[in-house]
């Protein structure tokens, strides 16, 4: 569950949400600060998941705009489900799952150091969930991927990753 308040330092309105929630604009006009009960959660700066992605976890954020360097508030979420098992991912040098093809099972902190590509245009998530960012070491700008084909990263904004993590027990 994640507590959605108007104001910084948890003042003002609030809003409990307990799974994904595509527009927040009927509930609260804006949100300056949340307190994640539980679980791991991506949020989103524009309406129906869409715009730039953070990732948050158990923790009080009570002025995350200022501790992410954002611009603008949440204005979406969805929530990430554990996964216990294997994770699985395959990585392409290019769109519609061309070129070369790297299988992943663990973190990568640099794909050009590991696989000699600068960075990958498609992949194919089977099992797990994973974050994905522009530049190496984890850093940068991040998207969420979950189970299933993704064939361009340009529909996405036009992301380059060059890095990915798995969203294990470790982040609960």
């Amino acid at each position: 569950m994640v507590t959605f308040y108007e104001e910084r330092n948890f003042q003002g309105r609030s809003y409990d949400c307990m799974g994904d929630c595509g527009d927040f604009s009927s509930y609260m006009s804006r949100c300056h600060s949340c307190r994640v009960h539980s679980g791991c959660w991506m949020m989103y700066d524009q309406p129906n998941y869409m715009g730039n992605q953070y990732f948050f976890r158990k923790g009080d954020y009570a002025d995350y705009m200022s501790m992410f360097g954002m611009s603008n508030c949440i204005r979406s979420c969805r929530m990430i489900p554990m996964h216990r098992g294997s994770f699985r991912m395959r990585i392409y040098e290019r769109e519609n799952f061309m070129g070369q093809m790297y299988k992943m099972m663990d973190d990568c902190d640099n794909i050009m150091d590991r696989y000699h590509m600068s960075h990958c245009q498609s992949c194919h998530v089977m099992d797990g969930h994973w974050l994905m960012y522009e530049q190496p070491q984890y850093r940068g700008k991040m998207s969420y991927f979950r189970p299933g084909e993704y064939k361009s990263f340009r529909d996405m904004g036009g992301m380059r990753f060059t890095s990915m993590r798995r969203i294990n027990d470790s982040f609960y």
